[in-house]
């Protein structure tokens, strides 16, 4: 059970804190409910307690954790099936990642379709999805390091940026 005051995320939602936890009466019947506060998308949310992990909210992730992510966060191959054009499975897969809550698997989603984007332009759900996991993993960074939106953005885009670097100075070596 999550206290008031604890840093969570919530999948597909992004990273809050649990501002109170109330007995609230929802279509006749009594409970216990987290009220989560997600800034990022100015959103509270309204969770029965007895849910909450069944929707896969968790602790935020600890503080070595997010610079191991951003450390290591371009390292591992993509699938090549990732880059067929309009390739529904790896779009599955990607949305299972998201749902997943895990800040790993939402980063491998940052990497591939970076990495796709760096070929050719998105298209529109794989766009979606890129922006999405993006607000993700900023709204985990700024609860876990205490910074702002905008900060935790220009943190994870250095990350982007330098492998992007890394990249095209590797191709124009050989």
């Amino acid at each position: 059970m999550f206290q008031v005051g604890d840093k969570v995320l919530y999948p597909m939602y992004g990273a809050g804190i649990i501002d109170s936890i109330e007995e609230k009466e929802v279509l006749g019947v009594k409970g216990q409910y987290y009220l989560l506060n997600i800034p990022h998308v100015n959103m509270e949310i309204m969770i029965p307690v007895g849910k909450a992990e069944d929707l896969g909210i968790r602790q935020v992730v600890n503080s070595e954790v997010v610079d191991d992510v951003l450390r290591f966060f371009f390292e591992g191959d993509t699938d090549p099936v990732m880059f067929e054009s309009n390739n529904r499975f790896y779009r599955d897969i990607n949305k299972k990642k998201m749902k997943s809550g895990d800040i790993y698997q939402e980063s491998e989603i940052i990497r591939d379709l970076t990495r796709k984007s760096n070929l050719h332009k998105l298209g529109m759900e794989d766009n979606n999805m890129l922006h999405t996991a993006l607000q993700l993993v900023t709204s985990e960074i700024v609860q876990v390091k205490g910074i702002e939106m905008e900060k935790a953005v220009e943190m994870l885009q250095s990350v982007i940026n330098q492998a992007k670097e890394e990249k095209e100075k590797q191709e124009a070596l050989g």
